[in-house]
């Protein structure tokens, strides 16, 4: 196993932005950016990897080398693409990075992915070459997208005059490939010369030649179960998200029919428990004025034609009315009719007996202390006698002389 330290160069100018390789130049390099940083780190446990991009605003070290994979992947997103490369100046800060690394016996090694023009001289770049190869640093260039000469004998030249024993290599991946890493997977770059990563290079290229590979999510839990577990827990985090999201707007969608539902049921309940009662209301105001208004009829004629039958039978409907209605006036009406009976007997009884002078006179010479033969006594019941005997004038019926 070969302990190494490898700092990889990113392209991301505007070049990248085209589509000629699947889904698009910047999408293909960071795929096999990822491929590779996972064949460094397992191919040794004290291998580092550190990251860098050479276009943009100037060059920006992503990360420093590391062994933490995750750390390494996650540094690839959100990345932004604009600007030229510059090539010298991306090799000369990852040497420096290089050049700081914590464990001094690891290898040096920068890996240079060129998919846009260089604009560099070849002079320029066999003297940074020159550089690298004093300070035992190995060059790996992955040389994509723009195709001519120049470019192509630049970085020839570069890769000449620092490569040492064959320690550096370059690989020409044409247009129109469906995946810049599967061209990468049987070079030197990806296996490192046969002396390390070679088990994960045959896992990788057989996951390209099968498609989907036979792994859950495309890693052998064998080579990288860390990994594996962390694709296996995000990929159910993520679906019990999007389950219970799922669930919670069935859930709202549900709520929000029955409400309508229940408001609009109600509300029709309602109207018709209005229309009903007003229509009752209606009917019985109705019926109640018709009563009233017969009522008050029957009393007007009756009382125009003063029929005593008449009169009688209103009385004792408005009597029988009220024991309907109220059973204690009905009670306190008949003991009124009763009284009035009882007063009109009792009085021609006393008329009657006013009229008897024999009786009056025993009545007065039982009483204590009254003297029947008194004038004022006498007075008295003569009075009482002529006002009685005047009564029965009255009520008597006029003989066919005065009505004549």
């Amino acid at each position: 196993m070969v302990l190494e330290a490898t700092m990889i160069c990113i392209d991301n100018s505007e070049w990248m932005r085209n589509g000629d390789y699947s889904p698009s130049r910047f999408q293909a390099q960071a795929d096999a950016v990822n491929l590779i940083c996972g064949a460094k780190t397992q191919s040794n446990p004290e291998n580092t990897v550190g990251v860098l991009t050479m276009a943009g605003k100037g060059v920006r070290v992503l990360v420093t080398p590391t062994s933490d994979l995750g750390k390494i992947l996650a540094c690839m997103h959100g990345l932004e693409i604009g600007g030229d490369m510059n090539l010298a100046a991306g090799i000369q800060v990852a040497q420096l990075a290089l050049k700081h690394r914590q464990n001094k016996k690891q290898q040096q090694r920068i890996i240079v992915f060129a998919g846009s023009p260089v604009k560099h001289e070849k002079k320029v770049l066999e003297m940074i070459g020159r550089k690298l190869k004093k300070n035992s640093v190995a060059l790996d260039i992955v040389n994509f997208g723009e195709e001519d000469e120049g470019k192509t004998e630049k970085l020839e030249a570069l890769l000449a005059a620092v490569n040492n024993n064959d320690t550096s290599h370059i690989v020409h991946v044409p247009a129109g490939t469906n995946a810049l890493s599967d061209v990468l997977i049987s070079t030197p770059i990806f296996t490192g010369d046969g002396e390390g990563g070679s088990g994960f290079a045959a896992a990788a290229a057989a996951a390209a030649a099968g498609g989907v590979s036979g792994f859950e999510f495309g890693v052998d839990p064998n080579l990288d179960p860390e990994l594996a577990l962390a694709l296996r827990v995000s990929m159910e985090e993520e679906r019990a998200r999007q389950e219970a999201a799922a669930k919670k707007a069935a859930e709202e969608a549900s709520k929000q029919e029955k409400g309508g539902e229940q408001q609009a049921s109600s509300q029709d309940a309602t109207m018709t428990e209005r229309a009903s009662a007003s229509a009752s209301e209606a009917e019985t105001k109705t019926n109640d004025m018709m009563d009233d208004e017969n009522a008050l009829l029957q009393q007007a004629l009756a009382m125009s034609m003063d029929d005593p039958a008449i009169n009688q039978e209103a009385k004792d409907t408005d009597m029988s009315e009220a024991a309907s209605d109220d059973p204690e006036l009905a009670l306190a009406l008949q003991l009124s009719v009763a009284d009035s009976s009882k007063d009109s007997s009792s009085q021609s009884d006393m008329s009657k007996l006013l009229a008897d002078q024999s009786f009056v006179s025993s009545i007065l010479a039982s009483l204590p202390g009254v003297d029947p033969n008194d004038p004022s006594v006498k007075d008295l019941l003569a009075s009482m006698q002529n006002q009685s005997e005047q009564k029965n004038d009255d009520k008597k019926p006029p003989s066919e002389e005065e009505k004549k």
